[in-house]
């Protein structure tokens, strides 16, 4: 009896029961985030403010001089906005943005007028002439200027350089029209003396971004207590919050996990606190922008009520649905087990259920990790880069699944390369040094590995050693791969399920490595005995 065909003897109910389970799991979570979800409705579908950045459509970014955002554009959004919102804030006079307060009047809105401070001192001298411009123009639009964003969180300027701007706008604009600065609450409890120089204080509470993110259950609570601090710390000193919200897509933050379903719970929850307590108020924002995803990974793009193409992402009442076209990645799943039948050309029953299972887990997963890159893909060697690695686990699971249905249905199996599992060790290994080093921004590609760790683990666990020289790298990269995603774990504080799911990612290929080096120890033993 051969080595080979040494396993496909024995009773693999072990992998079938592996198979079956990453089958079912592949199908419930498309099912799962199909069903709608019961949520407290906001106590109405207008909203006072929200943030207006218009850089919504291909190749529109404030990082680029040539970008010009045409009348005919402010036009049409704020046309479109009105119907939901009495206010919009921006956050620069350039690129056309000049024209905001004009085109609001027309649709009988007000404007938080926005000022950029940058580290550039003759841009900011513009930026002031054009708000002053714009305020002399059409006070009567005006809620008030804010004269800076988050300059101090970015360093660019220091407090005394930002309160001399906040002179020189005071000076320049209308008496009548307040004048404000804006940054993340702690920065303005670290430096209350800019409190002098503004006539009402302006705060950014994003409960995800926290430095300890807040989860969506308590991120209500934790706006009340913070607004409840900086009343306190200013007091006599009006306070308005002018950035919060909850982002729908990109990676989760501990216990704060971005999803349109927890977008919507926030923004309602946020709304019914609001109009108990009367206070002022500017939500994040009006539309998906697509440019940030390159400052703030895939998350960045996804704080829009509305999308790049401004449809709304969910209503204001009633349940919200996380992927209404659920059903896509039951097709996935269809179209994978057709596809590993077709390959794998099965000769026998067992042969094709095998397949099967594994086709169908494998579309589940890649279908989700298509649904990744479509939110995180944008230039074209991003969905380059994405489609090559997608086409490589595939191939992968193919070649497994193909050796794998042949043991379980007892013939001798062409054992598989043993380059390419440690290539996906390699990657992983990669990733794993990207996400421990500078993870804040990336995304966990779970459906992406899931098709080669998944599949290496069940041909180990059927008994199927790879072919070649056992490496002393493999058996390294294997312990590598899985002390990072423990390390990924304890930074996210073993709160967010998705860390999880990566840690079992990379401790399977750990077991593929290591089960049959144990299995030729036992074997060995019982052969010297």
């Amino acid at each position: 009896m051969t080595p080979a065909s040494t396993p496909s003897m024995r009773s693999h109910w072990s992998v079938w029961l592996g198979l079956l389970l990453v089958a079912l799991a592949g199908l419930a979570w498309w099912w799962s985030v199909g069903r709608p979800i019961d949520l407290p409705d906001a106590p109405s579908a207008r909203i006072a403010c929200v943030s207006y950045a218009p850089y919504r459509r291909e190749g529109q970014t404030p990082y680029d001089p040539a970008t010009f955002i045409s009348p005919q554009q402010i036009d049409a959004d704020l046309k479109a906005l009105s119907r939901r919102f009495d206010c919009v804030r921006t956050y620069s006079q350039g690129q056309g943005l000049d024209a905001v307060p004009a085109i609001a009047g027309r649709y009988g809105m007000k404007v938080l007028l926005g000022v950029w401070i940058g580290r550039d001192a003759a841009a900011n001298a513009r930026e002031i002439a054009l708000a002053a411009a714009a305020a002399r123009a059409h006070p009567e639009v005006l809620r008030g200027v804010i004269v800076g964003n988050e300059v101090l969180l970015r360093g660019e300027q220091s407090p005394a350089a930002l309160a001399g701007y906040l002179r020189q706008a005071r000076a320049a604009l209308p008496p009548a029209v307040p004048v404000s600065y804006a940054d993340v609450w702690e920065f303005w409890l670290r430096h209350p003396e800019l409190a002098g120089s503004v006539d009402y204080i302006t705060v950014h509470v994003l409960p995800y971004w926290e430095d300890d993110p807040v989860p969506p259950a308590r991120a209500v609570r934790h706006v009340a207590e913070v607004y409840a601090r900086v009343r306190a710390a200013f007091p006599g000193k009006p306070v308005m919050i002018g950035e919060t919200g909850w982002p729908s897509a990109g990676r989760p933050r501990q216990g704060a996990t971005a999803s349109v379903v927890n977008e919507a719970r926030y923004l309602r929850e946020f709304l019914r606190y609001a109009a108990t307590v009367q206070m002022p108020y500017n939500v994040i924002e009006a539309f998906d922008q697509g440019w940030k995803r390159a400052q703030e990974g895939t998350v960045g793009g996804y704080w829009g009520i509305f999308d790049a193409q401004a449809r709304p992402k969910f209503p204001m009442q009633g349940p919200v649905t996380e992927v209404p076209r659920w059903w896509l990645g039951w097709l996935a799943a269809a179209l994978g087990g057709v596809l590993f039948m077709a390959v794998g050309r099965p000769r026998g029953r067992r042969d094709a259920l095998a397949l099967i299972l594994a086709g169908i887990a494998s579309g589940t997963a890649l279908a989700w990790q298509v649904r990744q890159m479509l939110y995180a893909c944008g230039p074209l060697w991003e969905w380059l880069l994405g489609g090559t690695a997608c086409a490589a686990a595939l191939v992968t699971a193919l070649m497994l699944a193909r050796t794998l249905a042949t043991a379980l249905q007892g013939d001798a199996a062409a054992p598989p390369s043993r380059n390419w599992r440690f290539g996906w060790l390699f990657a992983l290994a990669y990733y794993g040094l990207l996400l421990v080093f500078d993870g804040r921004y990336r995304d966990f590609p779970l459906g992406l590995f899931a098709l080669p760790a998944v599949g290496y683990a069940l041909v180990a666990l059927a008994g199927v050693e790879p072919a070649g020289t056992r490496r002393r790298e493999e058996a390294f990269l294997a312990v590598v791969v899985s002390l990072l995603a423990a390390i990924v774990l304890a930074q996210e504080r073993g709160i967010s399920p998705v860390a999880w799911l990566w840690l079992g990612l990379n401790v399977l290929p750990g077991l593929a490595v290591l089960l049959p080096s144990r299995r030729t120890a036992h074997q060995q033993h019982g052969a010297d005995q």
